[in-house]
């Protein structure tokens, strides 16, 4: 049986524009920020500090949980809310972007499924859109995503045509498999920066009216103009009474440039993985505090910022946890990295309210940019 979400519009400016998603464990309202909690953990935050950081809803990773600890464990405790011991909304990647990044373990693509050597023990493993909806069933997410083909940036363009093709063929089967109770599933467009392989995957995605729709296949490593454009012109081929989500970008001009082309919900390992690099993100642009230049520096990260580790400590004091290699510096970081684009797009979210978003944008890009000079 379908499940309807409800996505409610509630402003729009231009093409951006702010919302509510109601889900079977509450509502996100968007546009908005996914922590990424890629075995079933967001790396080194507890799930009630994630909330206190704003969160409303977070990604989790199909292809590692299903090898380990493996869906039928997590079923059977509960399923991922409950294990995991996050009450709130969470989605899942299908497992498509990992098997076809790690290209290398890659051993065949055909209609039924794609054939590939598990990260863990190099033994042979096939996924199929059915296995995929299965996982992600028993896992129990509010929102499944579809089986896709993502192919690299500088594939050839009959590769791209291939992977829109599969990903159409794959999508219909998926979107008969059975789902969670209330569970969303959301289609992923493909087609690279190829505006007509775009508007095919589009067309043939949104005819069979998902719960909402993804752009897949971007920030894989092509130029940032060409990334925009291509969202500039995938966006306005989907539902706009349908959430919008591009996977993979957490950069904050990347972001804003994203919402103000009508994207809704964003995903990115970047604040927790530029925190384990001893950097964090600022409007002073991003600091490496393995600098010499912070180890007097008693400010804090961020003036105006309310997360733990600012409230509480110096940069001094946060460089010399990360130089000793300390495991709350690097928690500190990630705490900071996660509020400080959580509370960006949460910006975003309040100035479109109040039709302000393009004065928004502009000044946030105009700090960044000051700062970069």
């Amino acid at each position: 049986m379908k499940s309807h979400p409800t996505f409610e519009l509630t402003a729009s400016e231009g093409e951006a524009r702010a919302g509510v998603l109601r889900t079977a464990h509450g509502e996100v309202r968007t546009p908005v920020f996914m922590p990424v909690g890629t075995k079933a953990s967001v790396k080194s935050v507890d799930p009630e500090e994630l909330r206190a950081l704003g969160a409303e809803i977070v990604l989790a990773n199909s292809y590692h949980l299903h090898f380990r600890p493996g869906e039928n464990l997590i079923e059977e405790l509960g399923g991922l809310h409950g294990f995991m011991g996050w009450p709130g909304p969470i989605l899942t990647d299908s497992g498509g972007f990992q098997v076809f990044s790690l290209r290398d373990t890659l051993l065949a693509v055909d209609e039924e499924g794609v054939t590939f050597r598990s990260v863990y023990d190099g033994e042979a493993a096939r996924f199929t859109p059915e296995l995929s909806a299965e996982i992600q069933r028993k896992l129990g997410a509010d929102i499944a995503m579809c089986l896709d083909v993502c192919p690299p940036a500088a594939a050839p363009r009959a590769e791209l045509e291939r992977a829109v093709e599969l990903t159409s063929i794959w999508a219909r089967r998926q979107r008969n498999a059975p789902r969670a109770n209330g569970q969303l599933l959301f289609g992923i467009v493909q087609g690279g920066i190829d505006e007509e392989l775009r508007r095919r995957s589009a067309a043939e995605l949104v005819s069979l009216d998902f719960d909402g729709y993804a752009l897949g296949g971007l920030s894989v490593g092509e130029k940032r103009p060409a990334m925009l454009a291509a969202t500039g012109f995938s966006v306005p081929l989907l539902p706009v009474e349908k959430p919008r989500y591009f996977m993979g970008i957490g950069d904050p001009e990347g972001v804003l440039e994203a919402i103000e082309r009508g994207i809704d919900m964003f995903d990115c390992v970047l604040p927790t993985r530029t925190a384990r690099t001893g950097s964090a993100l600022t409007w002073q642009g991003r600091i490496n505090l393995r600098n010499a230049r912070f180890a007097r520096d008693s400010r804090p990260l961020q003036e105006d910022c309310d997360c733990p580790a600012c409230r509480r400590f110096s940069r001094a004091y946060l460089r010399h946890l990360v130089n000793q290699q300390e495991l709350l510096g690097l928690r500190l970081l990630s705490l900071h990295n996660l509020r400080f684009l959580i509370g960006l797009v949460g910006g975003a979210r309040e100035a479109l309210e109040r039709r302000e978003f393009a004065r928004f944008k502009r000044d946030a890009l105009a700090r960044l940019a000051s700062a970069a000079d």
